[in-house]
């Protein structure tokens, strides 16, 4: 019985301390916070973050699970008074400023709880070395018979405050401010299409910068490549015309090796052609074509498809290079010795999941690591954001390793 009442008891006296704590530093701060909090951004922020971080806790303290919090304060410039008056965070946090109003009620309590007891039980022991020293239930004890008789009730009453009056009164209060500060639905909507403007904004930058990189990749393959075989092919075709009468073996040769280089070019580009389109995706579609790439893998995958139903090309075309470049790190980096591929579909959402059991370690990153791994995976995130997918990589040292991709289909 008595673990019990402490189990309750300590906990919320703690909770009504820090509070009364919290209060004080309140009503100590508001002055100087009124005068200077329409110049000082900061300091409206911080309020905001305060107001988040009581709910936070009264939150935790109750039990309860997590809810959104406030959206951060307004963006503004020192002296913008028409910014911080019309930032609805700002003023809902101001309702934290009641609590100094109730911050000496509940520190008397927290007092009474936990040192009632105490207080009782030496001044039943201790009253007679200095008769009319000692108090209990607020009485000067100055005999026996009032320490037999206050002593015990002054107990009674200590064990009740911290077994159900405190933890009450700490549940109260968070239960109090956790609604004074949440947040209204029109704030939680305004913030949530806030953040998805900025991750919009993000994906999409990120986009670009990944079809910049792309568009720079493919003109250097084919200046680098498919130019250089197209420009050797057309000299030896003209060497091949000015010696076709006086040497005409000498020419067939020739014809012989600029047709070696055609192929070759063309070879070179279809190659660079797959990394835009893959053709295999049109041909086999993307159970196909994820196929194919398992089945070239060094490694041995097991491959799982699902049904999936109707698919956009742009979502099969990011499956697909996910697919690949995950392979592909996991052949050159991860030494591996088995690779699980999975694909299905999820109501609305296409769901991959490529997990080997490699040494892990990877990271995702705009510049290769010491072991040249990072900037594929940066490149896969760019190419999933860009058609508002979401990429998650788990990856602890020692492994396995997990490449797990949602991607919309409508």
């Amino acid at each position: 019985m008595l673990t019990k009442i402490l189990d309750r008891g300590w906990p919320a006296c703690l909770y009504l301390l820090v509070r009364y704590l919290i209060g004080i530093t309140l009503l100590a701060a508001i002055p100087i916070s009124l005068l200077l909090s329409w110049a000082i951004p900061a300091i409206t922020a911080g309020l905001v973050r305060l107001a988040n971080s009581e709910r936070a806790k009264a939150t935790k303290y109750l039990g309860l699970p997590a809810e959104p919090p406030l959206p951060k304060a307004a963006k503004r410039r020192p002296g913008d008074v028409v910014t911080l008056v019309r930032d609805r965070s700002f003023r809902r946090s101001l309702r934290l400023l009641l609590m100094p109003l109730v911050a000496i009620p509940e520190l008397i309590i927290a007092i009474t709880a936990i040192f009632a007891v105490p207080a009782a039980l030496v001044g039943m022991v201790l009253w007679n070395l200095a008769p009319g020293q000692f108090s209990l239930m607020g009485v000067d004890v100055d005999s026996w018979r009032d320490a037999l008789i206050l002593g015990p009730l002054q107990v009674l009453v200590g064990v009740a405050v911290m077994g159900w009056v405190a933890p009450a009164l700490a549940s109260a209060h968070a239960r109090g401010f956790r609604s004074l500060l949440a947040p209204s639905a029109g704030e939680l909507e305004t913030a949530r299409l806030s953040q998805r403007v900025e991750e919009l904004t993000r994906s999409r930058a990120g986009a670009v910068d990944s079809h910049g990189a792309e568009l720079r990749r493919i003109e250097r393959d084919l200046h680098d490549g498919t130019q250089a075989q197209l420009v050797s092919l057309a000299m030896r075709i003209g060497i091949a015309k000015q010696t076709m009468a006086e040497d005409p073996e000498k020419a067939a040769k020739l014809l012989d090796d600029a047709r070696d280089g055609a192929e070759q070019a063309m070879t070179e580009l279809r190659g660079v052609l797959r990394t835009m389109y893959p053709p295999i995706l049109a041909d086999r579609g993307l159970t196909g074509a994820v196929s194919a790439l398992c089945a070239r893998c060094p490694i041995p995958v097991e491959l799982r498809v699902g049904e999936l139903g109707a698919v956009p090309a742009a979502v099969e075309a990011a499956a697909y290079f996910v697919v690949a470049e995950s392979l592909t790190n996991i052949s050159k980096h991860s030494a591996a010795g088995h690779v699980d591929v999975l694909l299905e579909r999820r109501g609305t959402e296409l769901y991959l999941a490529v997990t080997d059991d490699g040494i892990g370690g990877a990271r995702v990153g705009e510049q290769s690591d010491l072991l040249g791994r990072g900037s594929g995976l940066h490149g896969m995130v760019h190419r999933v954001e860009a058609i508002d997918g979401h990429l998650e990589l788990r990856s602890p040292i020692g492994g396995p390793t997990t490449v797990e991709v949602i991607l919309p289909c409508e």
